[in-house]
């Protein structure tokens, strides 16, 4: 079978390798779909901090069961999955206490460890997750990037009924915009710089769309809720304007979740935070119940993956791929690589 390989930052190859082996508690699976996330874009870059190279990608994906190893019960051949990308050690703290997304040792694949980017990619079954007959492959490999939204969303426990604002309305930004709606949220506001990312946020249902460019923040979020302002932000552009504008702008005892890799060493006003008492929340990744969560978002028609697919390149032409996203970075959302029908 063909593997991607990055040897190193901008340059990639296709190896032949043999067809994995599929071992006790393991499934084979016939991969369909692989989605590009900003942290891929910054390996290819070679700014990634926790990866090194010779590395084969491919986190973000969906694919079809050829196989099942001895031992394997609830999946059969032929059912439309995909794949967690976690690689926990379970015996450190966070593991023994269920949350084994901030696993001491945790490794990625497609960063820490060999990735999905091949025709058929062996894992443990524990690892695969069915996605339903009528979801596309193409909505199945951006199940992940949905999940890291539904579990920043429920940073704040239960939204139903919240007034909601997104910094950010990029991939994530949108999702988690989504998710948010799709879980309950009253109103959901979601900002951004880029015109073309505030559309697809109204394609995709969200309440209100602003651009911060033509429009102050903080007057913004007033229009949008009133004097209460809203009962969370999200930040999921993750720098010092949009951390800045999230406590500057913030209802005195609400809360503000980063959502979003914070670039380099941040200088925001935790003074203000203090005195206004401001709970400022983190997240990191998913968990099972996250997917599953997404999945039944994206099956009710509560979260709309669709829209947000930009392009997608044949398995052949990932490198072009790069290219494209690299040639139009204000136009693009979501890249697939489709690995084969």
């Amino acid at each position: 079978m063909l593997q991607q390989v990055m040897t190193e930052p901008g340059k990639i190859e296709f190896q032949e390798v043999p067809v994995p082996e599929v071992k006790e508690g393991k499934v084979l699976v016939k991969i369909r779909n692989i989605g590009i996330c900003g942290s891929d874009i910054h390996v290819y870059h070679g700014e990634h901090p926790f990866t090194s190279y010779p590395v084969t990608q491919g986190h973000e994906v969906s694919g079809e069961i050829t196989a099942l190893g001895e031992h394997v019960e609830g999946f059969q051949v032929g059912q439309k999955v995909t794949i967690e990308p976690q690689v926990y050690c379970g015996e450190c703290h966070p593991c023994r206490h269920g949350k084994y997304n901030l696993c001491e040792e945790l490794k990625v694949m497609g960063f820490q460890t060999t990735g999905t980017a091949s025709e058929y990619f062996a894992v443990d079954a524990s690892k695969v997750t069915p996605i339903p007959e009528e979801m596309s492959y193409e909505e199945g490999a951006m199940i992940e990037p949905l999940a890291v939204a539904v579990h920043g969303v429920k940073q704040v426990g239960d939204v139903s009924g919240m007034n909601i604002v997104v910094i950010g309305a990029g991939p994530i930004g949108n999702l988690v915009a989504q998710a948010a709606k799709g879980m309950g949220a009253a109103k959901v506001m979601v900002t951004d710089v880029s015109s073309l990312r505030l559309e697809k946020a109204k394609e995709c249902g969200i309440d209100v769309c602003v651009n911060t460019r033509e429009k102050d923040f903080g007057e913004a979020m007033a229009e949008a809720f009133g004097p209460d302002k809203a009962d969370v932000i999200y930040d999921c552009a993750g720098n010092n304007i949009t951390m800045g504008q999230a406590i500057k702008h913030a209802r005195k005892g609400s809360t503000i979740v980063l959502v979003a890799v914070f670039a380099g060493m941040a200088q925001i006003d935790l003074a203000v935070a203090n005195d206004h008492e401001l709970d400022i929340k983190s997240t990191m990744m998913y968990r099972h119940e996250d997917y599953l969560d997404g999945i039944a978002l994206v099956n009710g028609g509560k979260v709309h993956l669709k829209p947000l697919i930009s392009k997608t390149f044949a398995f052949q032409d990932y490198l072009k791929a790069y290219q494209y996203i690299d040639d139009n970075r204000e136009t693009t959302m979501k890249v697939i690589i489709n690995v084969q029908e």
